[in-house]
């Protein structure tokens, strides 16, 4: 028999007689545990707001008086868990904004709502929501904080980017429009620097794919093939610039000698049958000239 507080009666000791400390489980299996008005509902989900407060308060106090991992101990906080879903989708309203998923957010949340059942204290007169609601929101934080981010960014910068988002929100209210570098640094008592760290960081939340096509008709196709890259034709036009005037200040042998090997490819062999000198000669006069226009693009 459930007394008028919803605590477990006390059972006697078969052997003494004595009155047990332990509460007493009832026969009739887990469900026997629950309240009656609770017993014959099929689906706790659908049980009304001001009704599931007052269920909670008995399940919780009853959970406390069971062992844990014990069967029964699994059923109340199960049932605990289904009534109470409804505090998770009133958390994750607050996010609606976020690209994630609303069935993650919810799974998320369920575990904010599991950790707050289980280390809930009905003794302290505290009710349950607000203990519960701020434990959901940490939950569904700390996984925006841990687990959405494309590239890792420090936890200072990541909080930094909620508190640059809450600012320019408020500044954009009061002043029609969006708000300066100079501005949110005046608010928040932060360097300009800090507030285009911040804002740069909030780039690294998500991240978008190269191969994504674009709508431009001029140029269909991957994202990927648009993007620019360094031209290595560039750099050479720089250093043949630079070579022409070190290229002009060699005697005629020299000259000679580098068109026939860079711009005919010739040999060393071949370039010294047409100067009528070896091929060691040749080589030496090329390293010698070599090291002379490198020496004069340093210098330059």
């Amino acid at each position: 028999m459930v007394t008028p507080t919803g605590e477990l009666p006390v059972s006697a000791d078969p052997s003494t007689g004595a009155p047990s400390s332990r509460p007493a489980v009832p026969d009739a299996g887990p469900q026997g545990l629950l309240p009656p008005q609770l017993a014959a509902v099929d689906d706790p989900r659908q049980i009304a707001p001001a009704d599931a407060r007052e269920l909670t308060r008995v399940l919780l106090r009853r959970l406390a008086a069971l062992d844990e991992g014990t069967r029964e101990y699994s059923y109340v906080r199960a049932t605990l868990v289904e009534m109470n879903l409804s505090l998770v989708r009133f958390a994750i309203r607050r996010f609606h904004t976020h690209r994630e998923p609303q069935e993650d957010l919810l799974q998320v949340g369920a575990v904010g709502l599991i950790k707050a059942i289980d280390r809930f204290d009905p003794g302290l007169g505290v009710e349950f929501t607000t203990f519960a609601v701020p434990t959901v929101l940490g939950e569904i934080r700390r996984h925006f904080r841990d687990t959405t981010w494309a590239v890792h960014v420090p936890r200072r910068l990541q909080e930094l980017r909620i508190t640059l988002a809450r600012a320019q929100e408020d500044l954009a209210q009061e002043l029609d429009r969006a708000p300066t570098v100079a501005e949110l640094a005046d608010r928040l008592g932060l360097s300009p620097e800090e507030v285009i760290e911040g804002m740069t960081a909030a780039n690294a939340h998500t991240a978008g794919s190269l191969d994504t096509g674009t709508d431009d008709d001029d140029r269909p196709g991957p994202l990927g093939e648009r993007l620019g890259e360094d031209d290595r034709d560039l750099a050479l036009v720089e250093d043949l610039v630079a070579l022409k005037p070190l290229v002009a200040a060699l005697p005629e042998r020299e000259r000679r000698i580098l068109s026939m090997r860079f711009c005919e490819d010739l040999t060393q062999s071949q370039i010294g049958e047409r100067l009528g000198l070896s091929q060691m000669h040749v080589s030496r006069l090329l390293s010698r000239t070599l090291r002379r226009l490198r020496e004069g693009l340093e210098d330059s």
